[in-house]
């Protein structure tokens, strides 16, 4: 196992204020949950075990090891970890580190299947990402899955369409800026707390996983265009339905895979 890595600071200062914490319950944030965990479904079979990287407070280890998986959660933000154990309870039902997606602290070939759904769009370098991404495969088993998150390039546009903020001058810079480059614009620039970030393109998703080794099975548009609505009510009759088919239809296609404010890869390790 590598030596380990210290997160961004940036990064942990953001999560640290809790805003993570309830955000896949609601509105939008249950779109995006739902649909990852349905992307997931086709691919997973039953009893695997599972690194879930950068997860978060533990919402998909909790799905998943209610389903008979043997989850290992990391994460690198402390109140995160905090959270997770407590979602975790006693005895515990997943297991809970503290760690980074580029030293994950597991032996070679231990996992199934390794969840990557926050650590890459938060490395803004690209060595970074590729480490993180050869990290997961050095704990995959041959013919083990990798998913893998990016935010979509065009995400901090429609966002700012969104909230009403497009006459906003210094912020419509940073988006125009971000979206010709895919790196979150450097801190002194920032008009929000949102920390480093890279936005990716799908086929760029796609060439780093195949170069870091995987055989991609696909890479998929999470939310659809349902994913900008404002005051999304997910629990009103008929709109979760609805929301979850136009996403369907969208996933693939060329012309609105982009439109997704999140895409998930999905990659295969070769067999040896």
């Amino acid at each position: 196992m590598p030596e380990s890595t210290p997160a961004p600071e940036d990064l942990v200062a953001y999560y640290d204020t809790g805003v993570e914490v309830d955000r896949l319950t609601h509105g939008v944030g249950a779109l995006e949950f739902q649909r990852t965990k349905e992307i997931i479904t086709r691919f997973l079979h039953a009893d695997a075990t599972v690194a879930d990287v950068g997860g978060g407070v533990g919402r998909y280890a909790e799905w998943l090891a209610s389903h008979g998986h043997v989850v290992d959660l990391v994460e690198p933000v402390p109140l995160h970890v905090e959270r997770a154990r407590e979602r975790a309870g006693e005895p515990p039902r997943f297991g809970v580190h503290l760690a980074d997606a580029r030293s994950l602290p597991f032996p070679d070939d231990s996992m199934d299947v390794v969840l990557l759904l926050g650590p890459l769009y938060h490395l803004g370098d690209a060595h970074d990402r590729a480490r993180a991404v050869r990290e997961a495969l050095r704990v995959c088993r041959s013919g083990g899955l990798v998913f893998a998150a990016a935010i979509s390039r065009f995400a901090p546009l429609f966002d700012a369409i969104r909230r009403g903020r497009i006459a906003e001058a210094r912020l419509i810079a940073n988006v125009r800026a971000e979206m010709q480059t895919g790196r979150r614009v450097p801190l002194a620039r920032r008009t929000s707390p949102f920390p480093d970030a890279y936005f990716h393109l799908p086929e760029e998703l796609e060439q780093e996983l195949a170069a870091a080794g995987l055989d991609v099975e696909g890479v998929f548009g999470v939310e659809g265009p349902g994913g900008w609505l404002n005051d999304l009510e997910w629990n009103e009759p008929g709109v979760k339905e609805s929301l979850l088919g136009i996403a369907r239809d969208a996933e693939t296609d060329p012309h609105l895979i982009s439109i997704s404010a999140h895409l998930l890869g999905v990659g295969r390790k070769p067999m040896r």
